[in-house]
């Protein structure tokens, strides 16, 4: 391994180096990010999924780095052109932009006015010319080089210009420079175009019709915004940078002979190769450098997002009456048991068919007795609603139900973010054949509730809509990171085999889609498997599948009491040597007395006897305490409702309760229980300063909220998470 970049990696990260070397080495071994972080900390020294990720990240770029610049001195080398200087040069470079850079002027390059000036034989005009002598008729000397296909003396020194122009535009050096300063003090501009306000008729992007920032200021979420509006024809982009000052560090670097009487003719060809070839080059690089890192916060608060929701804490042993909304075609029904499985499904018309129409009485008054009958027959406990259309509508119907019914359930608006992507999928149809597409969201709804991770994974994740800008960033880096942080949440809380899906299955580290599907099909064929060993016999399981999956695949009730932990196998010895020596009990598992007996013993000693690691010991004992850990329990439970809150209920300084539904680069959303979701700016966050919303709240928190104002016509409320005075 390049020990040179392992040294670099744990200087960026701040990690030792022979962690560093040690994570690279059970990568290259085939070992999956889940089970290095969970089961082989010993080696690693504890680092988390996010810090194994990022080494082999910038392990990732490294190589690449040094592959490009391997390419780029041979490319050079083979024109005879390589000197043990830019060699050197190249092997320092620490961005790929660097190498490229100190690559230009050796590129084989595509027909240019200066390569075109060079075939006419003006090479030795520009030599003459750059060389700034004291003393020369340069016109004279220019008469040597009229050939047919240099008809004029100012042909030939507007020639040799072009090929002045085209060596300082080449120059690494300056390029760094320039590029450095148009960063640092460059202005990024917008400006509306003719018929900006009839293709941005709601005034999306108003606040770009006459825009300007400086560029090492300008936020994430506004280069963006800024993109797709150009990109909409709406406004155009530029930057804006002093070329008076890069004319002055170019003519400083450049010109060594003031008194030279083809001084001017340098200076135009400066002014002329920062113009045309340095400027926009810059400015092409440096928007495509401020659109990747945009992307990368974009893709970084979108997989927060994601993880937050995908861990929202479960609503176990619930009966959930699922609810789908919609008007004309009726509100679909969907009842589940404790474990999801569908009891009974229905629709009711609460609503007016059309937009005006008067609602009937009869309808409603059957849609509420049909509530009523399933909440009697199948015992429900908690009522799901969708978030999609007529939501509020239907909350409200719910709402007043219960209440003139004085029935004792609550309801919770349920995000249906790519229900409906679901309801239309493959796996949807094989789950409910003889549902329709809305009864499956229905479906799909109530088992959201009740485990949201179970039934989240059964989507793509791009399709659940927490984040901003996510259709406008890099698509395969957006799928990368989303898959990250699904597989890790998935990982993070395990599944018991016999009763997890096969999407859910799919993500477990080491498994794949195959095997899955062959984990579900052996289990139909043969029964629940009764213990960790039986899970070997499925079909294309083998080995290393078997040691990477295997503890995080849980099994209740079997044959083996520390199946049903996070313990992997290879450690079943040591577990068994602590549960003799301590007369621990399968029965003591989870139990308060067993905490106070492993409270009083002494780890170090214990480590010395076993010979184990501390990693090791440490997990064991941890899930003596608790077998049935689950990280989702830490997060806060939804906000149960009874009752709805309209606009017109509100003041300023009125004190809510919310749960907060999306997390921004300018803020976050809050649903309040109102028809819109409130807005908490990013400066009413805190009393201190916040860098950015996601280091404040995260996606599903409970919130305490103040209402700042209150835009009736509108339906938008501006919400405050700082108690007024």
């Amino acid at each position: 391994m390049d020990q040179n970049l392992i040294k670099e990696i744990s200087q960026n990260l701040s990690i030792k180096g022979a962690q560093v070397e040690s994570v690279l080495k059970l990568l290259d071994e085939g070992n999956t990010i889940p089970f290095i972080a969970r089961y082989r900390k010993e080696v690693t020294g504890g680092l988390d999924e996010e810090q194994i990720n990022t080494i082999h990240k910038e392990w990732e770029y490294g190589v690449n780095l040094a592959k490009r610049k391997e390419d780029v001195i041979r490319l050079i080398d083979e024109k005879g052109m390589l000197t043990e200087a830019l060699q050197m040069q190249i092997m320092s470079s620490t961005k790929l932009i660097e190498v490229e850079d100190l690559y230009r002027p050796y590129k084989e390059k595509k027909k240019t006015k200066a390569t075109e000036a060079i075939k006419k034989g003006l090479q030795p005009l520009a030599d003459l010319i750059f060389s700034q002598p004291n003393q020369v008729d340069i016109e004279l000397e220019a008469q040597a080089f009229l050939t047919d296909e240099v008809l004029t003396i100012e042909d030939a020194i507007t020639g040799a210009k072009y090929i002045i122009s085209e060596y300082v535009s080449d120059n690494a050096e300056y390029r760094k420079h320039l590029r450095e300063l148009v960063e640092k003090t460059g202005l990024i501009v917008a400006k509306e175009k003719k018929n900006a306000k009839e293709l941005d008729e709601k005034g999306v992007y108003v606040n770009y019709y006459d825009h300007k920032e400086l560029i090492n200021k300008v936020a994430p979420h506004r280069v963006l915004a800024m993109n797709r509006a150009e990109n909409e024809k709406i406004i155009s982009v530029s930057l804006d940078t002093d070329q008076e000052v890069m004319l002055q560090y170019l003519g400083l670097k450049v010109i060594n002979n003031q008194k030279s009487p083809v001084v001017h003719l340098i200076k135009e060809a400066i002014e002329d190769a920062l113009k045309r070839l340095i400027y926009p080059s810059i400015e092409r690089e440096v928007r495509s450098d401020l659109t990747s890192k945009a992307e990368d916060q974009a893709i970084d608060v979108f997989s927060i997002n994601l993880r937050n929701l995908l861990l929202q804490q479960p609503m176990k042993d619930k009966i959930v009456l699922g609810v789908d909304p919609a008007y004309r075609t009726g509100c679909k029904l969907c009842v589940v048991n404790e474990q999801g499985t569908v009891l009974q499904k229905g629709v009711i018309y609460p609503h007016e068919k059309y937009i005006g129409e008067k609602m009937s009485d009869e309808r409603v008054k059957l849609s509420e007795k049909i509530i009523k009958q399933f909440i009697a027959k199948y015992g429900v406990n908690l009522i799901a609603i969708g978030n999609g259309t007529a939501s509020r509508e239907t909350e409200s119907f719910i709402a007043n139900l219960l209440r003139e019914s004085n029935l004792d359930v609550k309801y919770v608006i349920v995000n249906e973010a790519g229900a409906s992507v679901y309801s239309a999928s493959d796996y949807a149809r094989n789950e409910f054949p003889d549902f329709s597409v809305e009864e499956r969201s229905a479906a799909s709804i109530a088992r959201r509730l009740q485990d949201p991770l179970s039934e989240l994974v059964k989507i793509d994740p791009k399709s659940i809509g927490v984040g901003q800008y996510q259709h406008d960033v890099s698509q395969k880096k957006l799928s990368e990171s989303l898959d990250f942080v699904v597989t890790n949440a998935v990982n993070q809380v395990g599944v018991n085999i016999n009763s997890a899906s096969q999407a859910l299955l799919t993500y477990i580290s080491g498994l794949n889609k195959t095997v899955a599907e062959n984990i579900v099909k052996y289990r139909d064929e043969f029964g629940a498997f009764k213990s960790r060993k039986d899970i070997k016999k499925v079909p294309r399981l083998g080995d290393k599948a078997f040691e990477q999956s295997v503890g995080f695949l849980r099994i209740a009730d079997g044959l083996e009491p520390l199946d049903i932990t996070s313990i992997h196998p290879e450690s079943y010895d040591y577990a068994k040597q602590i549960m003799a020596m301590y007369q621990i009990t399968p029965e003591m598992f989870g139990k308060p007395e067993i905490k106070k007996l492993i409270d009083a013993i002494n780890r170090n000693e214990l480590v010395k006897t076993l010979g184990i690691d501390k990693y090791t010991l440490n997990d064991i004992l941890d899930a003596f305490i608790a077998p049935l850990r689950d990280p989702r329990d830490q997060f806060d439970a939804p906000v149960l409702r009874s009752d709805i809150l309209n606009l017109e209920d509100l003041k300023p300084g009125m004190q809510l309760e919310g749960t907060v539904r999306n997390v921004v680069d300018f803020g976050c959303f809050v649903d309040c229980g109102l028809k819109e979701d409130g807005l908490v700016h990013i400066s009413k966050l805190s009393k201190s300063f916040v860098k950015h919303p996601k280091d404040v709240v995260s996606v599903g928190d409970i919130v305490k909220v103040w209402v700042l104002s209150v835009d009736e016509k509108r339906g938008k409320v501006s919400l405050s998470m700082i108690e007024p005075r």
